[in-house]
């Protein structure tokens, strides 16, 4: 086969060889060589070959039943990396303009041009798993997303936490003192924290995020919305420099090592970026300014953090609660009693904490 260009989400090396297929292979068979080690290069129809990923998909075992929720979460990660690795050997091609080569496959070009730039090679070749997940995000860049309390239309890009999730952003309007301030958003994803506090009077928000695709969202909205002259957006690691009067923060809430890209906005590895956040926050706020974290409770439900681990933290850091707020999840996995991880989620607590240093600090 020709050189191609291998685009992965997850850092996989480029398959060394692939092998071609069409309709005629069944799930059972496709099954049986990724367990081999073989890519699939797919080459029939593009319906046919969506129904052959779920028929594969429905073959895969189920987490096992677990008898704690730590357990439950361990064996259910274990699943949908299982799922990962078997379903991403089923690639497709696309040529120098990123047209799909298959027969009634969608036009898929400004999807692809979205996430990588314009086209550098005569064929890329791409895990239809993700490139299927990369057409629903230009879908949802496309129409927009209305988010609670935020006027106007909020539109995602493909790998940035999407907030369907509104408890945090209705945690968020509960603050009313922002008249003029300056804010700095700490991992600010789509920019829907700062937007917000914008439009309630904030006189200027600085944001930071570490991935280059949500910096880009970002700035972007900001634009759409209106609000780009009083919003700055950086790729960096943690906070602008200076200092704001509201320092706010959606950290990934579970401290688990990431598997791929996307992963990085709901997994925090030993909780390095919640650490790193408390332990920067005095110096980043001006005199009689406040900390804005807003932290689920699921990592101590699912056992992965310690009940007073937030409390030990925030002594350790020099830092007190002036107030907190807190909401039930309403998500809809927090209704689903199939879900491996129900007993955990139906208890699920979101809260935003208001932070100011100690006495004394």
């Amino acid at each position: 086969m020709n050189p191609f260009h291998w685009r992965s989400e997850s850092d996989e090396p480029a398959p060394s060889r692939l092998s071609p297929v069409d309709d005629r292979l069944t799930a059972d068979a496709a099954l049986r060589r990724v367990r081999r080690g073989e890519y699939l290069l797919y080459t029939g129809d593009f319906h046919n070959a969506k129904q052959l990923l779920g028929a594969m998909g429905r073959r895969l075992p189920p987490p096992r039943a677990a008898p704690s929720p730590l357990e439950a979460f361990r064996a259910e990660r274990r699943a949908r990396q299982l799922e990962h690795e078997t379903l991403s050997r089923i690639v497709v091609s696309l040529d120098r303009s990123y047209q799909l080569q298959l027969k009634r496959a969608p036009d898929v070009a400004e999807a692809c041009r979205q996430v990588w730039g314009e086209p550098d090679a005569d064929q890329t070749v791409v895990a239809l798993k993700t490139l299927l997940g990369m057409l629903g995000a230009a879908e949802w860049r496309r129409k927009g997303l209305s988010v609670p309390g935020l006027e106007g239309k909020l539109h995602p890009h493909y790998g940035v936490y999407l907030p369907t999730r509104t408890d945090y952003v209705e945690l968020m309007l509960s603050v009313t003192d922002v008249k003029g301030k300056k804010v700095f958003d700490v991992g600010t994803g789509t920019g829907v924290l700062s937007f917000l506090l914008l439009q309630r009077g904030a006189g200027s928000a600085a944001a930071t995020d570490v991935d280059s695709r949500a910096v880009a969202c970002a700035r972007e909205n900001a634009e759409r919305l209106g609000l780009s002259k009083r919003f700055t957006v950086m790729e960096g690691d943690l906070f602008p420099p200076g200092k704001a009067d509201l320092v706010v923060s959606n950290p990934p809430w579970l401290p688990e090592p990431p598997k791929n890209r996307v992963d990085r906005a709901v997994f925090d590895e030993d909780n390095r970026f919640l650490r790193g956040f408390l332990e920067g926050l005095t110096e980043h706020l001006n005199p009689g300014g406040e900390g804005l974290l807003i932290l689920s409770d699921l990592a101590v439900l699912l056992g992965l953090r310690p009940a007073d681990w937030l409390d030990q933290e925030l002594a350790r850091c020099g830092l007190t609660v002036k107030w907190k707020r807190s909401t039930p999840a309403r998500h809809s996995k927090a209704k689903d009693k199939a879900d491996p991880l129900h007993a955990a989620r139906s208890r699920e607590v979101t809260t935003l904490y208001g932070l100011v240093p100690a006495p004394g600090r």
